[in-house]
C-alpha cells in the first residue's frame, strides 16, 4: 500500500487542488479546495495543507492558529483544523483517517510548540465525526452554532 504523507501547500498543488470534486451531500459541510485557497495563502495565520498520496494531492485541509480559535477553545497553544476534504474520486479508502493519525507528528515538526488541535464538525456529518474519532479526537460535548446548524467541538491533545 502506497503511502499518504501531508505537507504544506506548494504553489505546483494549484492545479489538482482546482480539480477536485465533492458531491452535494458534503459540500455543504467543507469546501473545496479553490473556494478557500486564496484566502489562506493570504493569510499569515492560515497553512494550507496538502495530502499526498503516489506524488498527487487527494486531500486539502487548512492549520489556523489566528483570532478565530479562541471561538472553539482558550488554549492558546492549539490550532484550527479547518476545509478538510478529500477529493470525491479518492473517498471510501481510508485516506482521510490516515492523513489525521499523521497529524500530530505533522503539527509537532511543522509548528514545535503547539499542543492541541480543535475543529468543529457539523452534527449531521457522521462520515466525518467518524473519521476525527477514530483518529483520536475526543468530543467534549461543547457545540456550537455554524452556517448550517450545530456542530460539534473536537479537541485531539499532542503529547
Amino acid at each position: 500500500m502506497s503511502k499518504v504523507t501531508l505537507r504544506l501547500y506548494l504553489s505546483t498543488d494549484r492545479e489538482a487542488l482546482e480539480g477536485f470534486e465533492l458531491p452535494d451531500g458534503q459540500i455543504e459541510f467543507s469546501a473545496l479546495p479553490e473556494d478557500v485557497l486564496e484566502e489562506a495563502i493570504r493569510d499569515k495565520d492560515r497553512y494550507p495543507v496538502v495530502i499526498i498520496f503516489e506524488q498527487r494531492p487527494i486531500g486539502f485541509f487548512i492549520l489556523d492558529e489566528g483570532p478565530d480559535i479562541a471561538s472553539f477553545t482558550t488554549n492558546t497553544g492549539a490550532m484550527l483544523l479547518r476545509s478538510f476534504s478529500i477529493d470525491y474520486r479518492h473517498q471510501g479508502r481510508g485516506f482521510a483517517k490516515r492523513a489525521m493519525l499523521q497529524l500530530p507528528d505533522f503539527i509537532k515538526s511543522q509548528f514545535p510548540g503547539r499542543n492541541e488541535i480543535v475543529l468543529a464538525v457539523n452534527k449531521r456529518n457522521k462520515a466525518a465525526q467518524a473519521v476525527y474519532l477514530a483518529a483520536g479526537f475526543r468530543d467534549e460535548g461543547k457545540w456550537m452554532d455554524g452556517p448550517i446548524g450545530p456542530q460539534h467541538i473536537y479537541h485531539l491533545a499532542l503529547a
